[in-house]
């Protein structure tokens, strides 16, 4: 007869994680105002808690924090098996030599002037990548006449 009415999808959350309060607030400005949910924490161990006990769509963290940095933090989060997208921020991308590989972040952005561009780019590239369907494996047998039919 009706039809129900089918709600609107909930916004993608993120956890952000600096030990440097004023960047947090700003960075989350920017992302609540395109309609993302996020929350804020100020130390590694805070960030590591919160995504232990909660889903989080994308976690963005600095790299050099008191206690710990984002890449102690992303170490910690896989061990434990969580394995949230993660975008690392850091000021000393270049000097380093930060980058995927040897981080274990998705994403590593250099803080710098144009780094809100960079991160609205990433946040929205790695979010569509995570909600994309993937395409099963293949299995070994296939992966063998695959190979052999382009020999």
């Amino acid at each position: 007869m009706f039809a129900t009415p089918s709600l609107p999808p909930d916004p993608p959350a993120i956890l952000m994680v600096d030990d440097n309060r004023m960047g947090l607030t700003a960075r989350k400005a920017v992302f609540e105002e395109l309609d993302y949910r996020v929350t804020i924490v100020s130390t590694p161990e805070e960030a590591f808690s919160r995504a232990s006990q909660s889903r989080f769509d994308l976690i963005i963290t600095d790299y050099k924090m008191g206690s710990m940095t984002g890449v102690d933090l992303i170490k910690a989060l896989r061990e434990h098996h969580i394995s949230t997208p993660v975008i690392l921020l850091s000021g000393f991308v270049d000097a380093l030599g930060l980058d995927e590989n040897n981080t274990g972040a998705d994403m590593v952005i250099q803080k710098s002037s144009n780094e809100v561009s960079h991160l609205v780019r990433g946040v929205k590239t790695l979010l569509k990548k995570a909600s994309a369907p993937r395409k099963p494996p293949k299995t070994q047998a296939a992966k063998s006449a695959a190979k052999k039919k382009r020999a």
